[in-house]
């Protein structure tokens, strides 16, 4: 049950899900800890030099190229958390969290699958289809993490059920001084108050955040000939590391209350 090395071990690891409740939960409280550990790291040298590299690029940039692509991401998300709930199942009640972790892991899976199929496909198609992937990935990603707040008990259609959707995907991809902060948010995220809007949500963080994090991937995905097995692989690890990090919330949150 040692989880394995790496960014993102715990989807990795096999639950013990034939254990008792209690035994499950232990497990469970170890690869929080664990992946708590992992999130809250210090940014390395590597992880420095390509921060350094991404501000350059970003200061060079012309201001109203920033301002424009925030006002896209940010329109682009509020309408996506908008609708993403249409089709979620209501909260799950009454199971234990190994069958929800269960559960989590298929969903997960079939998010991958989904996802690098649709980066396969944009990979071959050139630069415009590249493009596109932007947005249709941001539609998955999200509508992933509706299912799961789902399957951990949680009502979607709640606004600070939504902040924490959104707080989970900066978790996700974001570097590694925003991360801490954002991790930090999420603890003792159910006995706080929360904003009842949008209005002092920082979207240029989250739009920088996440573009900083995947625009090398990404760009990649443009190279001839290479693009579609790259969009495929990018694809389903971004799933892979946001599935990961949305459980390890869920679960920090269940084994709180």
């Amino acid at each position: 049950m040692d989880p394995a090395a790496g960014d993102v071990p715990i989807a990795r690891a096999t639950p013990p899900f034939g254990a008792g409740d209690a035994a499950y939960e232990g497990w469970a409280r170890v690869e929080v800890a664990h992946w708590r550990a992992q999130v809250l790291k210090p940014p390395n040298a590597l992880d420095r030099a390509a921060r350094g590299v991404q501000g350059r690029i970003n200061r060079i940039i012309p201001e109203q190229v920033h301002a424009a692509v925030t006002t896209v991401i940010e329109r682009m998300t509020r309408t996506i958390l908008t609708g993403a709930d249409l089709t979620t199942a209501p909260p799950l009640i009454g199971v234990s969290l190994a069958e929800r972790d269960r559960r989590a892991r298929e969903a997960i899976d079939a998010y991958r699958k989904t996802a690098a199929v649709e980066g396969g496909v944009a990979g071959a198609g050139g630069f415009w289809l590249a493009l596109a992937d932007f947005p249709a990935l941001l539609v998955i990603k999200v509508k992933l993490l509706f299912d799961l707040s789902a399957l951990y008990g949680h009502e979607a259609d709640r606004f600070d059920e939504r902040l924490y959707i959104l707080a989970l995907f900066q978790l996700a991809f974001s570097g590694a001084e925003h991360r801490a902060a954002v991790f930090h948010g999420l603890e003792g995220w159910d006995g706080r108050q929360h904003p009842a809007d949008f209005e002092h949500f920082d979207w240029r963080t989250f739009q920088r955040e996440y573009r900083d994090y995947i625009d090398l991937a990404k760009l990649a995905q443009m190279i001839p000939i290479v693009g579609a097995p790259i969009g495929a692989f990018v694809n389903w690890r971004l799933l892979e590391r946001l599935g990961d990090t949305a459980m390890n919330g869920y679960r920090m949150r269940w084994l709180a209350s």
